[in-house]
């Protein structure tokens, strides 16, 4: 269904522009596969050489659909890209909906564990077919830091930080890289074939800049992280080889108030030069069809967790 639901919003993009998937803080309600049906693989014929996911937090897609006084870009790459409408996180809080998007599962549903996860993730499917990641972070402290909370660095919103299989290799942890890296990479060509971006809890609409979630409005912490996301995304989506190859995904981890699905209905945009332009997706999706998704434009078929049962977002390519 092409339907040209969102206002057009004028941003800096060429037209073969990347794929953007905006993630919303959402997580698994316990698991299981996406309540959609059928997999297909939509890598046939599709040379994507880099997949961009940026997750942001906390926010019912109401209040950020059509809502283009607040959040112009993100509206804006909803009207030229794929909107998937029917996108739910799997949980509350946080940390249950970062795990789905990396390993399909939820070892933990408390932000404050510090445990290691031995399940199996994103980075042995990519390692499986020679394909490279990195986790950008804003204010990470160091690079391959796995320690705790430095605000408005939220270890909780890093996935790979707790995963075995990054904590027992340095060559893995020199994956975990701030976000400062991220032009440079760009810049020099070296982005990698999966990248995970995540601002910091001032530019991701978790908190206001003084740290708290009650001195500001949600408007106002909405236009920050889209300000961000226009300032710092905006550059990738203009880069020319990014437009060949490239993908870029937008999403919430959850919703703010919503448990539709377990986590609730999140906004998420696709676009790129393979994704349908002013779609509205029909299907209904969660975190592990993004990571199945994912994975599958990279060329990988081994999905992990509730990956493995989930219907890819093949009705927005072309």
């Amino acid at each position: 269904m092409r339907v040209a639901e969102f206002p057009s919003v004028k941003v800096s993009l060429l037209p073969a522009f990347a794929f953007v998937l905006l993630l919303a803080s959402l997580a698994c309600s316990g698991g299981g596969s996406t309540p959609n049906g059928g997999t297909t693989n939509i890598s046939n014929g599709i040379s994507t050489q880099h997949v961009v996911l940026v997750v942001l937090e906390n926010t019912n897609y109401t209040d950020v659909a059509n809502n283009g006084t607040v959040a112009p870009f993100l509206n804006s790459l909803a009207a030229q890209g794929s909107l998937v409408k029917n996108y739910y996180a799997n949980t509350h809080p946080s940390i249950g909906n970062y795990f789905e998007l990396t390993t399909g599962t939820m070892p933990t549903q408390d932000d404050s564990f510090t445990g290691v996860v031995s399940n199996p993730s994103i980075v042995e499917s990519l390692g499986a077919v020679g394909k490279s990641w990195r986790f950008y972070g804003e204010s990470l402290p160091s690079v391959g830091y796995i320690g705790g909370d430095q605000f408005p660095y939220l270890r909780h919103h890093n996935p790979f930080s707790y995963l075995a299989a990054v904590q027992n290799s340095q060559a893995q942890l020199a994956n975990l890289v701030p976000f400062t890296q991220f032009s440079n990479d760009l810049a020099s060509g070296n982005l990698p074939a999966f990248a995970m971006v995540v601002p910091n809890a001032i530019d991701d609409v978790h908190s206001c800049p003084d740290g708290t979630t009650t001195t500001c409005t949600l408007a106002q912490r909405l236009t920050t992280a889209d300000t961000w996301l226009r300032n710092n995304i905006g550059p990738l989506l203009s880069n020319a080889q990014f437009q060949q190859n490239g993908v870029l995904a937008i999403t919430f981890d959850e919703s703010f108030n919503d448990n539709t699905n377990g986590g609730g209905q999140v906004f998420t945009v696709v676009a790129g030069s393979h994704v349908k332009p002013s779609y509205v997706a029909t299907g209904t999706y969660q975190h592990q069809s993004m990571l199945r998704s994912i994975l599958q434009l990279l060329g990988a078929s081994d999905y992990p967790g509730d990956a493995a049962g989930a219907p890819a977002m093949t009705e927005i390519f072309q």
